[in-house]
């Protein structure tokens, strides 16, 4: 399913749902950080998506980033909490949710990369790669707070 970003754009649609999700931090033994190209919106991100009813946050964590990635990761920390109303996905089913995601650190314990129906790639980029990727603001935003290895968490 196609997505559309808006952050903190005048114009965007009215949100009509609130989902709760999450996003994975993981490092490599270089520091290099593990990323996906998503395939609905055609832009890098962290490994990510909904929770399921009857799952945990890091529950959910740690099988969105074996879904997407194939890597199996254990759930080190919490980076922060995301809940902007001002950066909302318009799905082309009419759904329009308002981001409501909770990011946490990992480390990986097994597994090993693939692609899935929803990542195009998965690689691992040092910081310096970054600027040359296209990666939407809100997203950047938590790669920087994961990469900064603040001693508390970001909430806003």
């Amino acid at each position: 399913m196609a997505r559309v970003d808006y952050f903190n754009d005048p114009n965007a649609p009215q949100a009509n749902s609130l989902v709760p999700s999450v996003t994975v931090v993981t490092l490599d033994d270089d520091g290099r950080i593990l990323l996906i190209h998503r395939t609905d919106n055609d832009l890098w991100a962290l490994p990510g998506g909904g929770v399921d009813v009857g799952e945990s946050v890091s529950d959910a964590a740690v099988r969105e980033t074996r879904e997407e990635t194939g890597f199996t990761v254990e759930v080190t920390g919490l980076i922060g909490l995301y809940t902007n109303p001002r950066h909302v996905m318009a799905y082309d089913d009419g759904e329009v949710r308002q981001q409501f995601s909770i990011c946490f650190s990992a480390r990986i314990v097994g597994g090993e990369r693939r692609t899935s129906n929803e990542s195009r790639d998965v690689v691992f980029l040092a910081r310096e790669e970054l600027d040359a990727v296209s990666i939407h603001p809100s997203m950047r935003m938590r790669i920087d707070h994961g990469l900064l290895g603040r001693s508390e968490p970001y909430i806003g």
